[in-house]
């Protein structure tokens, strides 16, 4: 199997942490040296190691935020 490569190009935020000291990032990354993306996903403490994520292109995060924009978040509490 090849070997994925990939760079934080922008640390965009924590959403949380669990008990492990995993956390949710919101970060912008370049997979094998292409166009960064929106990438979505928890990474170990020291970044060895990720979970499964999403990433998203600047459109589709684009449509993510027009999305979210028009949900009522205070009727979900």
């Amino acid at each position: 199997m090849a070997e994925i490569k990939y760079e934080i190009t922008d640390e965009l935020g924590i959403l949380s942490e669990n008990q492990k000291g995993w956390t949710k990032e919101l970060n912008l990354v370049s997979w094998n040296d292409n166009k960064p993306k929106f990438d979505l996903r928890e990474w170990a403490p020291d970044r060895s190691r990720m979970a499964k994520g999403i990433t998203l292109n600047f459109e589709e995060a684009k449509a993510l935020r027009d999305l979210l924009d028009k949900f009522d978040f205070d009727a979900e509490e």
